[in-house]
């Protein structure tokens, strides 16, 4: 029937792939319009019949074959509704899904009321994870992933950085002027002038001022002054 849920299973062990199938081909509101193995068979399936729902597994072929599959399933076609399916409860993996746009995750041990359930919720956009709280928690998501990427990538730079170079930024940092720091470090203009070009070269800026914010929003150049080298 055309106002069934078409569901399409991936799940590369064969006993638990026919439990889903005998289950959800029992319930008259579902109609399973596919069963594979793979996730690669997954996207091919998908994108030569698009169904509602997809039951996906996070480890077929590969540790993340069911997050590589959503990923470019969702890419095509984002408005299927995908279910990840796993063993335990991996939050580095659960994330990761919500991230690409999956729309819920069920443990493989949930019962068969369950997973009929969660299909019919996910259709009628009634998940437990719904789209707006999944929107927000994927928001949060690449914004803590964006974090730590800044993070690391301006901890690296401030450590390629000598101890004469880390001073002088931390001066300028301080609210010091170039005249100051010549005076406070017994050097001659040149030097620092010297040191400043060396730290936007490293950092590949035009403006101290563009790295002092950076270092300074994520609370970085006094840690680094305080655990410097003597």
């Amino acid at each position: 029937m055309e106002n069934k849920i078409k569901v399409l299973i991936a799940e590369d062990l064969q006993p638990i792939r026919e439990k889903y199938a005998y289950y959800l081909g029992r319930c008259p509101e579902i109609a399973l319009v596919g069963s594979v193995s793979s996730g690669t068979q997954a996207v091919a399936a998908a994108l030569a019949s698009p169904p509602d729902i997809i039951l996906m597994d996070i480890e077929m072929e590969t540790k993340d074959a069911g997050i590589r599959a959503s990923r470019e399933i969702l890419a095509t076609l984002p408005d299927i509704r995908i279910i990840i399916l796993t063993v335990y409860e991996d939050d580095e993996l659960i994330f990761s899904a919500f991230q690409l746009g999956v729309c819920d995750y069920m443990l493989k041990n949930s019962s068969n009321e369950e997973i009929i359930a969660g299909v019919k919720a996910a259709y009628e956009g009634r998940s437990p994870i719904r789209p707006e709280i999944a929107g927000k928690i994927r928001s949060e998501f690449k914004r803590v992933k964006t974090y730590e990427t800044s993070f690391l990538y301006m901890l690296n730079l401030l450590s390629s950085l000598t101890v004469t170079e880390l001073d002088t930024l931390y001066l300028l940092s301080s609210g010091h002027t170039r005249a100051d720091i010549c005076a406070i470090r017994h050097v001659e203009m040149s030097t620092v002038k010297s040191q400043i070009h060396s730290i936007l070269h490293k950092f590949k800026k035009k403006s101290i001022s563009e790295i002092i914010t950076s270092a300074e929003d994520l609370h970085l150049l006094e840690l680094i002054i305080k655990n410097r080298p003597n």
